[in-house]
């Protein structure tokens, strides 16, 4: 089959183990390198749930990564004991992709090679709440859905990111454009689509905290997404707000900032439900399916006056007379019936593996 001759060639073997976890990763492990593109004014009181945030950068460092409390979808099976949806992959139609028109260029049997090895790396370390797929024909592109950890204000989201390794790789970092429906819901993903990342050379950095050509990876940029950018409390990745940190006013921007996160994140949720990334609408279905609950859970506890990522053990309140918190419930609610919703259209579909017969393990949605 396709799909075996691929991997037999890049050197992976399908894992014959459904149920085989990936690493976890410490979501709350702090940045190495920050970075200040837009300043937020210390008294902000609420952000525009419509309006595009602000900016920063972080870098991941080298250590070893403890466990953490992000969502799981890996271990998770359907129906018929089958998991539905492999965390590493190989597919053929590139056509959606951002990088599609852009030419490998000249490359090498060291640049081929380099990717087996990226390919391999992927194949057996993703965490658990990281999904990756390539492509048959465009080894040079590659697609990521990251998971919102737990405890932050993108929990239970789908994060997508389109890569392109350049035919200069890995002298240099890959090219990588998050899918952003036009929203900034974190300081280091703009509107645009550009990733502001030191590891990705976007931004200033130092040493370890710059792409290495000898040690980074695609793995090491996905980590560091997840676990750096997409923080429990994003408002402090921006240099200025850094030193106001534990203070009063740095405290209340940050659950400020947190309740405009979780009201784009929201919205985020909607699109994926409303136009799935190609090769990726069996996950957003199942994952979605899954995770309904917990979604609409939170969204009602904090129309309550629970605080953005609390866990049941620490539930934080605002304070009742907090206008922030008054301005916050209000977008809510209107996000609440939407997402419900999207959430109920989701919930027919019927989640089966099929074949394809132009791509051997390529997974689709059962409407039927």
């Amino acid at each position: 089959m396709v799909l075996k001759k691929v991997l037999r060639l890049f050197g992976l073997v399908e894992k014959k183990d459904s149920k085989k976890k990936g690493k976890a990763i410490n979501p709350f492990c702090k940045a190495a390198a920050p970075h200040s593109q837009v300043n937020v004014s210390a008294n902000n009181t609420v952000l525009d749930p419509f309006s595009s945030g602000t900016g920063t950068v972080l870098s991941l460092q080298k250590q070893e990564p403890e466990c953490s409390n992000v969502v799981s979808l890996v271990t998770r099976t359907d129906s018929h004991g089958h998991n539905p949806f492999n965390q590493f992959d190989v597919v053929q139609d590139f056509s959606d992709h951002y990088y599609a028109k852009h030419s490998p260029g000249k490359t090498t049997k060291d640049w081929t090679k380099t990717i087996q090895n990226e390919w391999k790396l992927l194949q057996k370390d993703l965490p658990e709440s990281i999904y990756v797929r390539g492509y048959e024909d465009r080894i040079d592109l590659l697609r990521a859905a990251i998971v919102g950890p737990a405890g932050t204000p993108y929990h239970d989201g789908l994060f997508f990111f389109d890569f392109r390794f350049p035919s200069e790789y890995p002298r240099c970092p890959p090219k990588v454009h998050y899918h952003s429906g036009g929203l900034r819901l974190n300081p280091n993903l703009y509107e645009s689509g550009k990733v502001c990342l030191s590891l990705l050379n976007t931004w200033w950095g130092t040493g370890c905290e710059k792409w290495c050509k000898s040690n980074s990876t695609i793995l090491q940029v996905l980590v560091s997404i997840q676990g750096l950018v997409l923080n429990d409390k994003p408002y402090f990745n921006e240099p200025g707000n850094k030193k106001l940190a534990n203070t009063a006013p740095g405290e209340k921007n940050s659950l400020a900032y947190n309740q405009t996160a979780f009201l784009l994140s929201c919205r985020t949720m909607m699109y994926s439900l409303r136009k799935p990334p190609k090769h990726f609408e069996t996950l957003v279905a199942f994952h979605f399916h899954e995770r309904e609950g917990a979604i609409l859970d939170a969204c009602s506890a904090y129309m309550s006056g629970t605080v953005i990522g609390s866990s049941p053990a620490n539930d934080s309140k605002y304070p009742s007379e907090d206008r922030c918190f008054a301005d916050f419930k209000k977008s809510l609610g209107r996000f609440i019936e939407l997402l419900k919703k999207d959430l109920a259209a989701n919930n027919p579909r019927v989640l089966e593996p099929r074949r394809d017969s132009s791509s051997a393990d390529e997974i689709v949605v059962s409407t039927s």
